[in-house]
């Protein structure tokens, strides 16, 4: 195991969606151990803080079907510089959410280093809509949509102009709940989608050897992995703003990550919609370290 030097970056934003406390997931998390579990295996952990978040009641909707867009925009843009920095110094950037908004600043401070970035986007949705299709205005919603390019201008053009990943450098793992809109969309860009009906014909193993495969032969100079805890089935991430039943399960999600771990590609990740208003002492966030444990090295004998 290589040992990383992590930097731990809290993104308390609950403004790209209508649920409120998913902006208190960055604390659940640190509660739940993040900063020893990873130190635990061997890693040089420093916990950055959290990107500053207007604390403002939600706006109904903003301009465009874009709710609370100014507020997603500037903490989206200060991620953006933040994670860009960290990659500069050497260091693995680990992003705890906040909802899924979020991934639009990490991946465009990505995007600094890495021209040719892979994602793995493990998700129950494919967050690919625009505000022209999106049935609630919710940016958590349309993050991937806005990193191919899609979406409204002061997103899409975060930290530098225009597109920050190549859609067939996409692979969605566990959808099973894409809007009518939105699925045209994901298949006319050609982003490759393993959803639940493949975990469950296929297996976790095949579909996690297929994902890595894919990637590699993309050729791409890094791979980052954005983790929404509602991939999991909410038996066991109840905390999260949009559960949809029929998910992935704690083990199957437990072997992805020491998959991705011995695959060596994973160059970045976040961890994203814990909300502790709607947990159960904890369960969600705790399972969000467990996995993180898995995607770092950690092993039982």
């Amino acid at each position: 195991m290589e040992q990383l030097k992590i930097s731990i970056i809290g993104v308390p934003l609950d403004f790209g969606q209508s649920r409120r406390g998913v902006d208190m997931g960055p604390s659940a998390i640190r509660y739940a151990g993040a900063v020893g579990r990873m130190e635990s295996i061997g890693h040089q952990v420093t916990d950055e803080g959290d990107i500053q978040v207007s604390v403002v009641e939600q706006k109904k909707h903003s301009e465009a079907n874009l709710k609370n867009l100014d507020e997603v925009v500037q903490a989206t843009a200060d991620l953006a510089k933040k994670v860009a920095d960290v990659v500069e110094a050497g260091r693995f950037p680990l992003v705890l959410g906040g909802d899924h908004s979020i991934a639009i600043g990490t991946l465009a401070g990505l995007s600094e280093k890495y021209k040719n970035l892979g994602v793995i986007w493990y998700d129950a949705h494919t967050d690919f809509n625009t505000a022209e299709i999106s049935p609630s205005g919710n940016i958590h919603g349309m993050p991937l949509a806005v990193s191919v390019g899609l979406g409204h201008e002061s997103l899409v053009d975060i930290h530098n102009e225009g597109r920050k990943v190549k859609p067939e450098n996409i692979v969605v793992i566990g959808a099973r709940s894409v809007d009518p809109e939105e699925r045209k969309l994901v298949m006319e860009q050609g982003i490759k989608v393993f959803t639940m009906h493949e975990i469950d014909r296929f297996g976790m193993t095949a579909v996690m050897e297929e994902a890595i495969a894919y990637l590699r032969s993309r050729e791409v100079d890094g791979v980052h992995l954005s983790l929404d805890l509602d991939g999991l089935d909410p038996l066991y991430t109840p905390g999260v703003g949009t559960p949809v039943h029929g998910g992935i399960s704690y083990r199957e999600s437990h072997l992805a990550m020491e998959m991705l771990e011995d695959s060596r590609m994973i160059t970045s990740a976040e961890f994203v919609e814990v909300n502790p208003i709607l947990d159960e002492k904890n369960k969600t966030a705790d399972v969000a370290v467990g996995l993180m444990g898995s995607l770092f090295g950690e092993k039982l004998l």
